[in-house]
């Protein structure tokens, strides 16, 4: 399986567990560290850790396993690193202290309606 859809898959599997503010980020041009970035918000620890659980049984279907998952226990900053696919799932303020999204603020992100197909409406399919 590609990284590609590696990453969809986790960004899907956190938005089935009630996740905000996904981001897909494609980091392979800017970084050797790995070729996707997938970034989440979840509202409490429990929140968090069900969007790890779900990340890690839905790509285990896929034959793929963590290389290591850290901060589960705590839930406020859980990192789930995939080797090209590394997962970020963040409480608010962990996320804000953090900024990822700025500090990778040139990496392309995919497109919404790429990642989440069936959430864009027809008449943004046309635009």
């Amino acid at each position: 399986m590609e990284s590609k859809e590696q990453a969809i898959i986790s960004a899907r599997a956190m938005d089935q567990r009630g996740g905000t503010k996904i981001t897909v980020l494609e980091i392979e041009r800017l970084s050797t560290l790995t070729d996707y970035f997938v970034v989440g918000t979840g509202n409490t620890r429990v929140q968090t850790q069900a969007m790890a659980d779900n990340i890690a049984d839905g790509l285990v279907k896929e034959g793929i396993r963590p290389i290591r998952i850290e901060g589960f226990e705590e839930g406020r900053w859980i990192l789930m690193d995939y080797g090209h696919v590394i997962v970020h799932i963040f409480q608010e303020d962990q996320r804000n202290f953090y900024n990822l999204d700025r500090l990778w603020a040139d990496a392309p992100a995919l497109p919404f309606a790429e990642v989440f197909p069936d959430k864009v409406t027809e008449d943004a399919r046309e635009t």
